[in-house]
């Protein structure tokens, strides 16, 4: 005879089970008090929205800001709000309403997988954006192109959509016997296929894989991008410039570390330390969903002179005047007789004297 347990497995896979929704959760062990948790969140979430608009909104409208850095940073708000729309209404009816039911097909859209893959790619561009303005400015604006940096978001939107895509196929062959609460209130898929009564090894390896084709490879070229611009600054002789140069980076290094050190302190803790405290894993999650949209923002409508005074830019009329500046600002240590040739130089830095001299 079997037991009452053993019966019920058996008929569990006999029937196929399979269970019609997920229940998400919110931070386990505090639901009395999720009201007043939920006013940071909703704080964190207006300020996320506002802040990344009104950066879309003043790159947008402002031609001087029409350059390789805005237009990476206007695709980073972009991303930003799509992980705030994604992640926050879900959040929110947990903690006010105690919406905890979704569906499985709207767990299997992977909206939240797409979009860290494409803040990840967008953190790299910028990288290599750093990377030329520094240690080849003179050729920055025949490099970074409008037509090549189209090129490279498409190239790096399709590599999302790549990625993530097959995990509504490979999480759908399962069936769902053990639970359906999840440890988040928010999908992923490293936290539903562990609720799959079948062998997920291959989903597994496939997330491993994934993770290290886009975070970890991306993280490891930001990084040597970040070794050859300290070896150029190191070789500058003035102090004011090497500061000045390694100034233009902090903002993007801040935004770096707040995405990537979540994202890898989770895949430790999924991977190597599942006996962790659950409330840790929440919290990391949370950091890593909500600390780049909010942060971002604030960081770079800080750091950025630009963005701030671009409101207060020269008018004629009601049409903005673009200043007559290069971009880049070309730094003084590159202008050098020995090593700058005119064809190299920005045109706005270019002489009728020079270039006849040079000829």
């Amino acid at each position: 005879l079997l037991r009452p347990t053993q019966y019920i497995m058996s008929t569990v896979n006999d029937t196929k089970f399979k269970f019609a929704v997920f229940l998400l959760t919110g931070i386990p062990g505090q639901e009395d008090i999720y009201l007043w948790i939920s006013i940071p969140f909703c704080l964190m979430y207006v300020i996320s929205i506002v802040g990344n608009s009104v950066i879309l909104f003043i790159i947008k409208t402002d031609p001087s800001l029409h350059e390789p850095m805005y237009i990476f940073l206007s695709m980073l708000a972009i991303t930003d709000l799509g992980l705030s729309i994604a992640t926050m209404p879900t959040i929110l009816g947990v903690f006010w309403f105690n919406s905890r039911e979704i569906s499985l097909d709207a767990c299997f859209l992977f909206f939240i997988h797409f979009l860290a893959k494409i803040e990840s790619s967008v953190l790299l561009m910028m990288a290599f954006d750093r990377f030329i303005a520094i240690c080849n400015p003179l050729r920055y604006a025949s490099i970074l192109t409008l037509p090549r940096i189209a090129k490279m978001g498409l190239v790096f939107v399709l590599r999302g959509v790549a990625v993530a895509l097959p995990f509504p196929f490979l999480l759908k062959r399962f069936q769902y016997c053990r639970s359906n609460v999840l440890s988040h209130s928010y999908c992923l898929h490293q936290d539903i296929m562990k609720l799959a009564c079948a062998d997920i090894t291959v989903n597994n390896i496939y997330g491993l894989f994934i993770t290290l084709i886009t975070v970890w490879l991306d993280s490891l070229l930001i990084f040597l991008s970040y070794v050859m611009i300290l070896k150029t600054v190191l070789s500058i002789t003035s102090h004011t410039e090497s500061l000045r140069a390694l100034n233009t980076c902090v903002s993007h290094l801040c935004a770096v570390l707040v995405f990537y050190m979540p994202e890898f302190s989770l895949t430790v803790i999924h991977r190597f330390w599942k006996s962790s405290s659950p409330f840790l894993q929440v919290l990391l999650g949370y950091i890593y969903l909500l600390g780049p949209p909010l942060i971002n923002p604030i960081v770079y409508s800080v750091k950025s002179k630009h963005l701030l005074s671009s409101s207060s830019g020269c008018r004629v009329g009601d049409t903005e005047v673009k200043e007559n500046r290069p971009w880049p600002p070309i730094p003084s240590w590159t202008l050098t007789s020995e090593t700058t040739r005119a064809t190299d130089l920005h045109p706005l830095e270019r002489s009728s004297d020079g270039v006849e001299d040079l000829e």
